[in-house]
């Protein structure tokens, strides 16, 4: 039978991965002890440490200071994009060949832990060094530590001070009637006052859902929370958005092109901390000419999506301790640092506060300041089935005719379902 991604998620999702799991040993205590010496060959799945430049940073300087540690340990690294990595993940795990070391999204850790794919990791790690406690959060399955961050990737609003200072706006709006007005204020002449569209529609959807106060789901997992007014209401405010002529769905700019901020065709986005690298690398007259300035979105709260890059150790890794041991390292402030800075993301570590890094990048400089605001997607082990039918269940509300009500419920029916089949 073919094995295709399609069916790899139905069996995820209907719990039947357990079934490979169990074809090749239990949990992760018959993968054997990580007390012992670290030495192997180990295999490493990474989503980041993109291009050439990525490539030699991991390569040559995080993982030369690793063989340096380890020489007995030889990291085969095996490069793969977020928007593939849940396929491979899954295809290793039903097929039982999973990669020693996996690195991750936020929210990935409850479904994985759950189906018991990945290692539990000791308690002493998340103490290492000096975590913001909400960075850890993702981290964690029952209150158990399966993984350690790497890098974050924070959602805020980048704006145009100039645009804002030719209007005559002088303060950044503190909730959404704010936000809306001063959106129309600034619209016209082909320009659009806010682009919220051109970050995933989840990840936009689910920021304004926290700023309005709402959650996804309960603090077990086990109960959708998002269907209440504050979820419809997060959803009927991008309908209200475009109807004002202040968004528009169809000009969303693609990662990697020049944003509309840049190009200065909207005063507003949503955008990650990576966009002040990407400015600075595109546009630099704009950071020179301190013409970019940035600020939490808020409505009923001040609320900052936290999204990011988690590493986490396989449970059926041949060579725990080696496996172990690189995980360690990868999160260590030296090579955190170093994937914070070229991919423009935020260090989630207290002690990497006062680089010349996050001083000079104003948006990482906000996040870490607003760290308190952050929340995490995910909370439950169905996550991995849920988090792929957000956007197309939403999308015929911001762009067709169907109620903000309508398509909330449905997504509520759809997440009720993949959780009842946990």
């Amino acid at each position: 039978m073919e094995l295709n991604r399609r069916s790899v998620l139905a069996a995820i999702g209907a719990g039947s991965a357990a079934v490979a799991l169990a074809g090749c040993g239990g949990g992760a205590s018959s993968a054997g002890s990580a007390d012992g010496p670290a030495e192997g060959e180990i295999t490493l799945l990474t989503p980041i440490y993109e291009g050439a430049n990525g490539k030699t940073l991991l390569e040559q300087k995080i993982l030369g200071g690793f063989r340096k540690k380890y020489p007995d340990v030889e990291v085969n690294v095996d490069y793969t994009t977020y928007a593939q990595l849940n396929e491979k993940i899954t295809t290793g795990l039903a097929g039982g060949l999973l990669p020693d070391v996996l690195m991750m999204g936020v929210g990935w850790i409850p479904p994985f832990a759950a189906k018991g794919a990945i290692a539990e990791l000791p308690e002493k790690f998340a103490s290492a060094h000096d975590y913001e406690e909400r960075v850890l959060e993702p981290s964690r399955y029952e209150g158990k530590l399966y993984a350690l961050p790497v890098v974050l990737d924070t959602r805020i609003v980048v704006y145009r001070k100039d645009h804002f200072a030719e209007a005559g706006i002088r303060k950044t709006p503190a909730n959404w009637a704010e936000l809306r007005a001063v959106a129309k204020q600034l619209t016209g002449g082909g320009r659009i006052g806010f682009d919220p569209f051109s970050i995933d529609l989840r990840q936009c959807w689910e920021t304004f859902l926290f700023a309005n106060g709402g959650q996804l789901f309960s603090a077990d997992g086990k109960k959708v929370l998002f269907t209440d007014a504050r979820g419809v209401e997060a959803l009927q405010f991008f309908k209200d958005l475009i109807k004002d002529g202040s968004a528009d769905y169809a000009r969303k700019t693609d990662a990697g092109a020049p944003s509309n901020v840049q190009t200065g065709e909207a005063s507003m986005m949503m955008s990650t901390s990576a966009l002040w690298v990407q400015t600075k690398d595109q546009n630099p007259d704009l950071i020179e000419d301190d013409k970019l300035g940035s600020f939490v979105l808020a409505n009923r709260k001040p609320a900052m999506l936290q999204g990011g890059t988690l590493v986490t150790q396989s449970a059926r890794s041949k060579h725990p301790a080696a496996a172990r041991a690189l995980v360690e390292y990868l999160a260590t402030p030296e090579s955190i640092l170093g994937a914070a800075e070229q991919r423009g993301s935020v260090p989630g570590l207290r002690d990497l506060n006062d680089t010349g890094y996050v001083k000079e990048n104003q948006f990482v400089d906000l996040s870490l300041q607003n760290l308190q605001h952050a929340v995490s997607e995910g909370g439950t082990a169905a996550w991995m089935e849920i988090r792929e039918k957000i956007k197309p269940t939403l999308e015929p509300a911001v762009v067709g005719g169907q109620s903000a009500k309508d398509a909330i419920a449905e997504l509520g029916r759809l997440a009720e379902a993949a959780i009842g089949r946990m």
